[in-house]
């Protein structure tokens, strides 16, 4: 099966490689830029600064063929499933971050891990933990 995805925009962010950014999301790092394409600014409608989303990015710049890598900081060999790498089959990133700022058609938040450029997949309300547990009960 062959799915297609369409970017809605682009994420700015300070790294311009892949050893700068940082291994996680940094709920107090540099702030980052989330510019949707105009085509798909109304479905910004109804967020509101200071709301949690959920990010999903494509890492475009990645080595997709690596199964086994080495956790950075312990040199630990894992399975690519088990690691937060964008070095992946399909390579989509996830954040929760929250919004610092609305702006038209872009949204101002803190800490990700992507290069400046990275395409933009979609934005979701993140779900908080109640509502994560009583999903899986």
């Amino acid at each position: 099966m062959i799915a297609t995805l369409r970017t809605i925009g682009r994420i700015e962010t300070p790294y311009q490689s892949v050893e700068e950014c940082p291994a996680n999301i940094e709920p107090d790092g540099p702030m980052c830029r989330v510019v949707v394409d105009e085509k798909f600014a109304r479905g910004l409608e109804g967020l509101s600064s200071r709301q949690a989303v959920m990010l999903l990015y494509w890492f475009d710049k990645v080595d997709r063929e690596r199964f086994v890598q080495k956790r950075r900081g312990t040199g630990e060999e894992r399975g690519v499933f088990a690691l937060r790498s964008p070095h992946r089959p399909n390579p989509i990133g996830v954040a929760v971050v929250r919004i610092e700022r609305l702006d038209g058609h872009s949204l101002e938040v803190r800490g990700l891990d992507c290069l400046d450029g990275t395409p933009l997949l979609d934005i979701k309300p993140a779900l908080n933990t109640s509502e994560v547990n009583k999903t899986s009960t």
